[in-house]
């Protein structure tokens, strides 16, 4: 019972994680014996990088036309702009919904509709923080075209940070997705952005704090928010 308690209480870890994890505990080891103060410093360092990597549970409302946020973080103000050339969805201006990940948030990122994956497409670029708005522009981003089971087109993309330096997608084209579905990461700080289709109707807040999976950013046109939704977990 206490063993099990014990267990409840730590957080999952991403397979992604362990690599990071293992290292820091092997060279705090190494310096428990050389440099006590290090070694303190290291397995809080450990600590941190298990809480990064974290991948819990989510609860997804699964009613049609919802677009859930795709990573936790704060939701940025809400603009207009043409989605970036690679991924196709023309020049036309669409809404766009960023969420900003922090060093401390769970950066497992996860699909915002569900439907499937029309196109992948990675562009290398710069590092500039990414709660900068022309961090859209600029940073190295990974971007994904989602063909929604409501018939409409979702962007999203993956952008890099300034301390990020690690994109990674777990997805391919062709497959299908289910809104909530881990779809990939980015290691340490970054932000992500949802392009959204003309008549959509946006229902996050400039500042609101956003959980993966779970948050209603938005709606698709012709859907309605009428909750409470049915829910799965994932």
């Amino acid at each position: 019972m206490i063993v099990k308690s014990i267990r409840d209480a730590l957080p999952n870890v991403h397979r992604e994680g362990w690599p990071f994890i293992a290292a820091t505990l092997a060279v705090a080891l190494v310096f428990a014996f050389v440099f006590t103060p290090l070694f303190w410093a290291l397995l809080i360092l450990a600590g941190w990088m298990a809480i990064f990597f974290r991948d819990p549970v989510r609860v997804v409302p699964t009613a049609p036309g919802l677009v859930v946020s795709p990573a936790d973080g704060r939701v940025e103000p809400v603009v207009r702009a043409v989605p970036p050339p690679e991924l196709g969805l023309g020049e036309e201006r669409r809404s766009r919904v960023s969420v900003f990940m922090n060093v401390f948030d769970c950066h497992i990122n996860r699909a915002p509709v569900t439907g499937s994956i029309a196109r992948i497409a990675y562009k290398a670029g710069k590092f500039l923080s990414a709660d900068l708005d022309k961090a859209s522009e600029a940073n190295e981003r990974n971007g994904l075209v989602i063909a929604s089971e409501s018939g409409f087109d979702v962007g999203v993309v993956q952008i890099a940070g300034l301390v990020a330096r690690r994109i990674v997608c777990w997805t391919r084209e062709g497959a299908g997705i289910g809104a909530g579905e881990r779809i990939g990461m980015i290691r340490f700080g970054s932000r992500l952005d949802v392009y959204l289709p003309e008549g959509s109707t946006i229902v996050a807040s400039a500042g609101q704090r956003a959980i993966a999976g779970e948050t209603v950013i938005a709606v698709l046109p012709g859907a309605r928010l009428a909750p409470p939704f049915p829910t799965r977990r994932d």
